[in-house]
């Protein structure tokens, strides 16, 4: 049976809603309304879909010099997985509103536990509606999988390295460009962005409906900023870790080298006032 490890249509995942061993993860989720994903999950989702917590289940809890979406234990977040029925033989579905902003997270984070039979819902749930997909309520309670992680630690790109090597790895930033300019920061608080970082806000690789662009066209939006992606180590940053996992699975989609992500993001650099920060272009 073929198997998903990028993106899925909703066209694709309507032929194979109930197939066995397939596991739908909802993840919702609205920063400035914490709850209004669950809300929403509650009042309507993909049959058979579980629902995951940006805050509670796919992040960690938060220190004094953690960005705002730490990774949780890799112990902490595989009882998740096996909660949601989750194993290793799963074809894992991920989806959110529209956009992938925050499906791509739970995306990567299986990556990172060494689970490649993972796929994001492309244009989330407004597509699967649009696509005629029905609706449920219920909220389900799968039976318990058992999940064996393979880590990948070396997928995450610390803060102590990027310290120590800031010259040899080529940063780029998710944040929409009035945020990593420094013009506007509604959520953080500092504005602006890591000295020599460059900028490719993750809703330029999107259509109007939230639909990831053609894989040529991704590969050379993602190539117009890092040149050639072989050339040098590259790593996605964000504001808290999250969106940076949609530009690693936009370059997925694009053929190109999968970057490492700085979980800890712009929201954990500023932590420490002694960490230059830059404004403008860039």
């Amino acid at each position: 049976m073929q198997r998903f490890h990028s993106v899925i249509s909703a066209s694709d995942l309507l032929s194979k809603l109930g197939t066995n061993d397939w596991c739908i993860v909802d993840c919702r989720f609205d920063l400035m309304a914490p709850e209004k994903g669950h809300k929403d999950f509650l009042a309507g989702h993909i049959p058979g879909a579980v629902y995951a917590n940006l805050d509670r289940d796919l992040s960690g809890p938060i220190r004094s010099d953690s960005g705002r979406h730490p990774l949780p234990a890799s112990e902490k977040f595989v009882q998740s997985l096996e909660r949601w029925g989750i194993s290793n033989q799963s074809q894992v579905i991920a989806y959110d509103y529209a956009n992938g902003a925050i499906a791509a997270r739970l995306w990567w984070m299986l990556r990172w536990l060494g689970h490649a039979d993972v796929a994001v819902l492309n244009g989330g749930i407004s597509a699967w509606t649009r696509a005629g997909g029905p609706m449920e309520r219920a909220e389900r309670r799968p039976a318990k999988a058992h999940f064996i992680p393979q880590p990948d630690d070396a997928s995450i790109l610390e803060i102590t390295e990027l310290l120590r090597n800031s010259q040899d790895i080529r940063l780029i930033d998710a944040r929409d460009r009035n945020r990593f300019q420094g013009l506007s920061e509604p959520i953080d608080a500092v504005a602006g962005h890591i000295p020599g970082t460059g900028n490719l806000p993750f809703s330029e690789l999107l259509s109007t409906d939230g639909q990831f662009l053609a894989a040529e066209v991704l590969r050379d939006r993602l190539l117009g900023v890092l040149g050639n992606a072989d050339a040098r180590p590259w790593a996605a940053m964000c504001g808290s870790g999250v969106t940076a996992c949609h530009l690693a699975l936009a370059a997925e989609i694009a053929g190109i080298t999968r970057p490492r992500v700085y979980v800890g993001s712009w929201s954990e650099w500023i932590r420490d006032p002694c960490r230059p920060v830059a404004t403008g272009a860039g």
